[in-house]
């Protein structure tokens, strides 16, 4: 692991201390969790984001905007990525108790 990593973990962990930041941090979690699993799926099937634009017929800027949580997708966008993608598009509901962040994680 590179020496820049390690100081990005360690500034992450003081952060995660910040009451503030914490609030700020969950506020955003869903947004996070939409953009890893947009990310994951194209990975996943392991075509670029110039190829999801061609087959959902729009440009490589709106997939990386899509991609880097930007705006608010619609249900009809996040399932014409899923088919891009060749995957399937699921939407769970889960305890809140179950998204919080537990000490030490």
């Amino acid at each position: 692991m590179s020496r820049k990593m390690v100081a990005v973990e360690e500034a992450f962990a003081e952060w995660r201390k910040d009451p503030t930041y914490q609030d700020a941090y969950n506020a955003l979690d869903g947004e996070f969790a939409l953009a890893a699993a947009l990310i994951e799926a194209r990975s996943e099937a392991d075509i670029s984001q110039e190829e999801i634009a061609r087959r959902m017929q729009t440009s490589q800027p709106a997939i990386a905007r899509l991609e880097g949580g930007h705006g608010n997708p619609s249900l009809k966008t996040l399932r014409r990525y899923a088919e891009a993608t060749g995957t399937r598009l699921r939407i769970i509901f889960e305890p809140l108790s179950a998204a919080l962040p537990t000490e030490g994680s």
